[in-house]
């Protein structure tokens, strides 16, 4: 590799942390080998349940050069959104971290098209495309290529150093960088993950199977909630966090410096009795500009209404 490869690597790192981005690494585009087998077999064994989406766009998912013409490079980042603040009211319905401030798809977004306008001045025109989180990119995998960590027993993307409490995003461009390379997994013997998912997604390590999970059930999924999993939802009516919770590398987390994911003022102090009666007037005032609006209205109070207990 070049030297200008890895000096506007090193560079574009330094930018990215200068926008508050927690780490960057970076990969060459081309094919993902490994995940084709396993993204074949997860689809195959309708783990993606209704997430239709996931089974669209087979090739482009698996190679980056069809999103973006001319690729070279992956630059993954990851932006840290760990809140160690809580709901007050121990009995009220639970709403996963990264839901608690402004929806991330806007705030990364906007990061990300920062540091591609600052590469085009600095470096010359680059020609690429910045993917949060919405197109068929498999992030945790380019992330992971990428040396930001490793993909753990509950499929998340994990860090040594940080934990797993962040939203992870790329700029696909047709710049020759660096690579970096890739860490050992850290996940050891260790089955916390497994033992404390409420819904068993976990089916075995490595492998989630989307279609039971709750943060399926509370986002993704449009029809009514399986009365099999009623009691077994663990009072979360929007997202999960157990799997993250009980993982030993997560007490390495830091409070996030994001003001925009700080929550709304009254989201944190909303009782039980505030949330069995919430109004779509008060879901618009707290979830304004939230990814909370992705379940709408109707689909956070049959949520809520799924967790009563009688």
């Amino acid at each position: 590799m070049n030297g200008a490869a890895f000096k506007n690597a090193q560079w574009i790192k330094n930018q990215a942390k200068k926008l508050g981005f927690l780490s960057c690494g970076i990969s060459k585009a081309g094919f993902l080998e490994e995940e084709a087998p396993r993204l074949e077999n997860w689809l195959k064994n309708n783990h993606h349940g209704e997430m239709h989406y996931m089974s669209n766009h087979f090739d482009k998912r698996l190679d980056p050069t069809l999103l973006v013409p001319g690729a070279k490079s992956v630059v993954s980042l990851t932006l840290n959104y760990y809140n160690p603040e809580k709901q007050a009211d121990p009995k009220a319905p639970k709403l996963s971290q990264y839901a608690y401030g402004k929806d991330y798809h806007i705030v990364i977004k906007d990061k990300l098209k920062q540091l591609l306008e600052l590469i085009n001045r600095e470096i010359g025109t680059v020609d690429g495309r910045v993917f949060v989180d919405s197109a068929p990119v498999m992030d945790k995998a380019w992330a992971a290529k990428s040396g930001l960590g490793w993909i753990g027993k509950n499929s998340n993307l994990i860090s040594k150093q940080v934990g797993s409490f962040f939203f992870i995003a790329e700029l696909i461009i047709d710049l020759e960088l660096e690579p970096d390379t890739p860490v050992t997994d850290h996940c050891g013997s260790c089955t916390a993950c497994i033992d404390a998912c409420p819904t068993d997604a976990i089916t075995n390590p490595y492998q989630v199977d989307g279609s039971k999970c709750i943060s399926y059930f509370t986002i993704e999924l449009k029809e009514a909630l399986p009365t099999e999993f009623k009691g077994k939802m663990d009072d979360w009516m929007f997202g999960c966090d157990v799997c993250q919770d009980v993982c030993p590398w997560n007490k390495f987390s830091k409070p996030h410096q994001e003001p925009l994911f700080n929550p709304h003022p009254e989201l944190l102090n909303m009782n039980l009795k505030d949330w069995e009666e919430l109004t779509e007037d008060t879901f618009k005032e707290v979830f304004k500009d939230s990814a909370v609006k992705r379940s709408k209205f109707k689909g956070l109070t049959r949520n809520i209404n799924f967790l009563k207990k009688s």
